[in-house]
């Protein structure tokens, strides 16, 4: 990785994403916009009218579907445009103009569920055997009416629909705070040179830095500009958690994590679940943490000692070296499968490789129907950099397939589902590799990325950050206030619980860390990352194994979509996350590696 972080224009264009195959340029995509908004007002003319028939009913969902796939595909491009250079004003201004036009067409559709439940299922469902077009609608109709309680009046839909963009606007205000206006004071290495803190470094280069001081103080400097907007981050938050508890109070859900649950049709006891059977398992947590101090050979442990290299020596991985590896990994899933994800990656430009001056952290895969599933990432010729190029081609492979085998009604699917198909393709990359790979230094490392990188994040950070979410929802739910202060002391208990009596919590710092993690303003998101993974382990274990017809299980679950609810398509590829079981089976994953990385280290 270059030693500087070049600007978006120095980016070799080969590692950036196809943004030409989806719009040919800015103009293009406003004369989209416009159109879009020009063509909105014909939705009005079936408000009142979905009961006449049929035929009138599929044109107005056809109208619906045309303008949606139409807005998504704005949406994807401007989103992306900003996400790759957040100090892009144009593209800041594209996405926040995409925001608003997708909140008006949430509220001019907002007549249709009111309308179809005054129809009634009964008619819809004689209308469904008479009408194939209409038929293809039958598990979402089933789920309307499953959801008919919550459904209000379609004046008081069309107002949820307008205000929707306006109640969103916390989590985009932290995050042009924290990714486009936060300058970070430099890092100093252990010789007092000054070392560049930014977001597109810091969660790689810097926190898995071998010099101690350089992530002591870039850890201090990345902690402390959040702390000093700590007032400001809290209040965002918590007009977000607000926002949550109003829309369950609106549609009469007995709390916001039964409503966020009840949209996938997921019991609240597999929250529950997930969570008790973490906070039984800590203690093989608390055993990696005093392996990995001793490996660091340091008297204590800290938060940001948590990604420090163990293995005594690097191993680089190129991006297209990385490509070959997971290629290699997911051979099992057919030709097809691996032939697409490579020629994604070489060829049709899906990913935004490499860091640049106001890319925002992290990685991520977008993209909708009739585009590529794109994927941006830092990459940094690393091993962790391969597990998250891995990782995202486990979303884009999802999103690819749902949009090859389910029409544009069922061609997204639920977060509860999301990160399987991710962390599927990480548990197959270190299938294959820990029986092929022999270098030491290598093993080291995939180890330290899979259970001090992924595992500390889904299954260690992402659970911690659910039980705050849980704590922080019920505190306003029971009309009690919420601060910057109260937020860090529970985060800080949190957390100190978490990682037993033998590390040290800088309780200001890393009670912080809540503000670092924009997935608590999508409502009750961070458990799913938890469940999962475990989800992931379970299906990849029966492909490593060689189960009969686990392949086949598999790839019907990417293709499924969410033309099932998420926990039975999970059933049928042979997974069942309304028992503890799948997530003791990855606390046992987790401890062979722990196992293998003892043995490494000595």
């Amino acid at each position: 990785m270059a030693t500087s972080i070049p600007p978006r224009s120095k980016v070799n264009k080969k590692y950036t994403w196809n943004a030409e195959s989806v719009f040919k340029s800015k103009k293009d995509w406003e004369a989209e916009v416009k159109k879009i908004l020009a063509d909105l007002p014909a939705i009005k003319n079936y408000e009142g009218r979905l009961g006449e028939s049929a035929e009138t009913l599929v044109k107005a969902l056809d109208l619906v579907e045309d303008l949606m796939k139409r807005m998504m595909h704005v949406f994807v491009y401007a989103g992306f445009s900003y996400n790759v250079d957040t100090t892009n004003q144009n593209s800041a201004a594209m996405y926040g103009k995409a925001q608003a036009v997708y909140g008006q067409i949430a509220g001019a559709i907002a007549f249709i569920n009111p309308e179809l439940l005054l129809i009634g299922k009964p008619k819809l469902d004689e209308w469904m055997k008479q009408n194939t077009k209409l038929a293809v609608q039958a598990h979402n109709m089933n789920n309307l009416f499953r959801k008919q309680a919550h459904v209000r009046s379609g004046e008081v839909e069309e107002v949820l629909g307008m205000v929707s963009d306006a109640l969103g606007g916390a989590g985009n205000s932290s995050s042009m705070l924290t990714n486009a206006d936060f300058k970070f004071a430099p890092a100093m290495d252990s010789k007092g040179k000054k070392v560049v803190v930014t977001q597109g470094n810091f969660h790689t280069a810097l926190m898995e830095h071998p010099d101690r001081k350089v992530r002591q103080s870039a850890f201090e400097s990345y902690m402390d500009k959040h702390l000093e907007f700590k007032n400001t981050l809290a209040t965002n938050l918590t007009t977000s958690i607000k926002a949550n508890v109003f829309y369950s109070q609106v549609r009469k859900h007995e709390n916001s994590l039964s409503a966020s649950l009840f949209e996938n049709n997921i019991p609240v006891e597999v929250f529950h679940n997930l969570i008790d059977t973490f906070k039984k398992n800590l203690p093989v947590w608390h055993r990696y943490f005093e392996i990995r101090r001793k490996a660091l050979k340091l008297k204590e442990i800290n938060y940001y000692d948590m990604w420090a290299p163990i293995a005594k020596k690097k191993t680089k991985v190129s991006y297209e070296k990385a490509v070959d590896l997971i290629c290699d990994s997911l051979a099992p899933l057919g030709k097809d499968y691996v032939d697409t994800v490579r020629k994604g990656c070489l060829k049709e430009r899906w990913v935004d490789v490499y860091p640049n001056q106001g890319k925002s952290n992290g990685a991520f895969s977008w993209g909708a129907s009739g585009t590529y599933p794109f994927i941006m990432m830092s990459y940094t010729d690393e091993v962790g950099s391969m597990s998250t190029l891995a990782h995202e081609l486990g979303h884009s492979m999802h999103s690819y397939l749902t949009w090859k085998n389910q029409p544009l009604a069922y061609s997204d699917y639920s977060l509860f589902v999301a990160e399987v198909a991710s962390n599927f393709n990480q548990a197959m990359m270190r299938g294959h590799l820990l029986k092929t790979i022999t270098d030491k230094n290598f093993l080291i490392s995939l180890i330290e990325e899979a259970v001090g990188g992924n595992f500390f994040r889904y299954f260690f950070q992402m659970p911690t950050l659910a039980r705050f979410e849980l704590e922080t929802h019920q505190r306003v739910e029971r009309g009690e206030s919420l601060t910057a202060d109260s937020m860090i002391d529970l985060m800080a208990d949190l957390f100190t619980e978490g990682f037993g009596p033998k590390v040290k919590v800088d309780r200001p710092r890393v009670g912080m860390v809540w503000s670092t993690f924009g997935h608590l303003f999508s409502d009750y998101y961070v458990y799913a990352y938890a469940t999962g993974i475990s989800g992931a382990h379970a299906l990849s274990g029966r492909i490593l194994r060689n189960e009969p017809n686990a392949v086949e299980d598999y790839l019907g679950f990417l293709k499924s979509g969410s033309s099932v609810y998420p926990l039975d398509v999970l059933k049928n590829a042979g997974v069942n996350l309304t028992t503890p079981k799948a997530v003791e089976e990855t606390f046992a994953v987790m401890e062979g590696y722990i196992d293998r990385l003892e043995e490494l280290v000595g």
